[in-house]
C-alpha cells in the first residue's frame, strides 16, 4: 500500500553552481506558491487583478497582476520577467492559464506542454478534430452554427443531447430534451455567442474523474474518482476517491485515458480527464477541466499520499522521483457540496467542523449573511463544500454527509420573513453511487 511517506517532497540535491531554477505560475493558490518555494524554486506569480492575496505577495519572489487569459496583455509582462529572472518553466494550475503557459513555453523554448497541445485539449472542437476515427472514445459531435443544426443533430443522434461551450465548465452545458426544447436552447446560445458552442451526444452512465501524471509520454493513472452529478443538471455535487469499481471497469477506464492522452499528444505533467462508463465503453467527456481541481488534488493526496501539485511544479526541473505505475490507496476521501435554499441568508455556522471534526480535510462555505439563495429543482444552490477522509471510500462518503448534517447550519428568511434552516437535507450521490 502507498503511504504519504512514500512520496516525500524533499527535492533531490542540486549542485550549488547551477543557478536557482525559476518557475512562472499563471494563477496559483497560496499553498501552491509555498510548495514551489519548498522545492527550492524562484517563484514568479502572475495573478488576476481581483485575486490579490497577501500570502501570495509575500511568499512569491515577484508578483504581477494582469489578466493572464489575454495573451496581448500577458506577453510584455512575461518578457519583462524573463529579462529579469530568466524563466525555466511556465506552469498553470488553473484551466484558464493552460494555453498561455504553453505559449510561454514555446516562446522561450522551455520544454513542457506547448500551446498546440494545450489548445487541443481545452477546445472541445479541436479535441474532436484530433481524434477523428478514434471510435467511441468521444461522443458523437457537430459544430453549432445555425438554428436548424439543432434539429439535424437530434434527428441523427436522438434526444436528449448536450449543447456545450467549446471551452468551459459543465455548469454552462445546455440539455436538449426534445424538438420542443430547441428554440429555447437556441435563444440561450445566441445570447452567449453561437460560434463558441458544440453539440454532443448525451451519455448515460456514471461519471468518473481520472487524475494522471505523464512523464515524457509515460502516463501514470494516479487515481480514479467518482463524480456525483445532479440528475438533470451537469453540476458536480461531490467526489469520492478511490472509485468503487470492479477490476474490469477500472482497467477499461485506465486504458481509455492512456489512449486519449497519446492521441492528443499530451506527454508531460498533471492532467484531469472526465469519462463516462457507458454500455458501449468508456467515453471521454472532458480533459484538463479545472473545475474543483485544487479540491481533487487534496482528495488524491489524502487517499494516496501523492501531492500532484508538487509533482507539477517539480517535474520540469526533475526535482522529484517519477511516480510508479502501481499506486494503491491507503484511505478513502470524499468532498460533498453543501446545498440549500431559497431565501436570504441570515447566519452561517460551521464552527464545530473547523474545530476538528473527525476526519475533516476542509470546510469552505461560500455564502454570507445577506446573500440571496435561488434554489434548484433537484437540489438547492451550492453553499460550499465539506471534504473528509475515512478508512475507505464508502466510509468517507457517509462521513461527509454526516459532517454536513451535524456541523453546518445556514439560516435563511423566506419571502414571508419566516426563519428556517436552509441545509435541510444533503443529497445522496445519484446513479450507482449511494452511501
Amino acid at each position: 500500500m502507498a503511504s504519504a511517506a512514500r512520496f516525500p517532497l524533499t527535492p533531490r540535491p542540486r549542485p550549488t553552481v547551477i543557478p536557482t531554477p525559476t518557475v512562472l505560475l499563471l494563477g496559483a493558490t497560496d499553498e501552491a506558491v509555498r510548495t514551489a518555494k519548498q522545492l527550492g524554486l524562484r517563484t514568479l506569480l502572475v495573478e488576476q487583478p481581483h485575486e490579490a492575496a497577501e500570502v501570495r505577495c509575500t511568499a512569491a519572489d515577484a508578483v504581477r497582476f494582469v489578466d493572464y487569459r489575454d495573451w496581448g496583455r500577458l506577453k510584455p509582462v512575461v518578457r519583462e520577467l524573463h529579462a529579469w529572472a530568466g524563466l525555466s518553466a511556465a506552469v498553470s494550475l488553473t484551466g484558464a492559464g493552460l494555453e498561455n503557459a504553453g505559449r510561454i513555453n514555446d516562446l522561450f523554448r522551455l520544454g513542457g506542454t506547448g500551446y498546440a497541445v494545450a489548445h487541443r485539449m481545452r477546445d472541445r472542437r479541436e479535441t474532436h478534430r484530433q481524434l477523428v476515427g478514434a471510435g467511441a472514445l468521444l461522443p458523437g459531435a457537430a459544430p453549432l452554427a445555425e438554428r436548424d443544426d439543432l434539429d439535424a443533430f437530434g434527428a441523427r443522434y436522438g434526444y436528449p443531447y448536450v449543447v456545450r461551450p467549446r471551452v468551459g465548465p459543465a455548469a454552462d452545458f445546455l440539455r436538449v430534451d426534445g424538438p420542443q426544447a430547441a428554440e429555447r436552447v437556441w435563444r440561450e446560445v445566441c445570447e452567449r455567442g453561437a460560434r463558441d458552442f458544440l453539440m454532443e451526444e448525451y451519455l448515460d452512465g456514471p461519471e468518473f474523474g481520472v487524475a494522471s501524471f505523464s512523464f515524457a509520454g509515460r502516463h501514470v493513472v494516479v487515481a480514479i474518482t467518482e463524480t456525483f452529478l445532479s440528475p438533470n443538471h451537469f453540476t458536480a455535487l461531490g467526489h469520492a476517491v478511490p472509485a468503487r469499481l470492479n477490476a474490469r471497469d477500472e482497467q477499461q477506464i485506465r486504458a481509455a485515458v492512456v489512449r486519449f492522452l497519446d492521441l492528443v499528444g499530451f506527454e508531460d505533467g498533471v492532467c484531469h480527464t472526465a469519462v463516462r462508463l457507458t454500455a458501449r465503453g468508456t467515453t471521454v467527456t472532458d480533459s484538463q477541466n479545472p473545475q474543483n481541481e485544487e479540491l481533487l488534488h487534496e482528495l488524491v493526496h489524502a487517499a494516496y499520499g501523492v501531492d500532484l501539485v508538487a509533482h507539477a511544479l517539480g517535474r520540469p526541473f526533475r526535482l522529484l522521483e517519477e511516480l510508479p505505475g502501481d499506486l494503491h490507496a491507503y484511505a478513502g476521501a470524499c468532498a460533498r457540496a453543501v446545498v440549500g435554499g431559497p431565501g436570504v441568508v441570515e447566519s452561517v455556522r460551521a464552527d464545530s467542523l473547523r474545530a476538528g471534526y473527525d476526519g475533516v480535510l476542509r470546510v469552505h462555505l461560500t455564502v454570507r449573511p445577506g446573500d440571496r439563495l435561488r434554489g434548484h429543482e433537484e437540489a438547492g444552490q451550492r453553499l460550499g463544500v465539506v471534504a473528509v477522509t475515512g478508512p475507505d471510500t464508502s466510509s468517507a462518503v457517509r462521513r461527509a454527509a454526516q459532517a454536513i448534517r451535524d456541523g453546518v447550519r445556514v439560516d435563511v428568511r423566506d419571502a414571508g420573513q419566516v426563519l428556517r434552516a436552509a441545509v435541510e437535507a444533503v443529497p445522496e450521490p445519484w446513479g450507482c453511487f449511494r452511501a
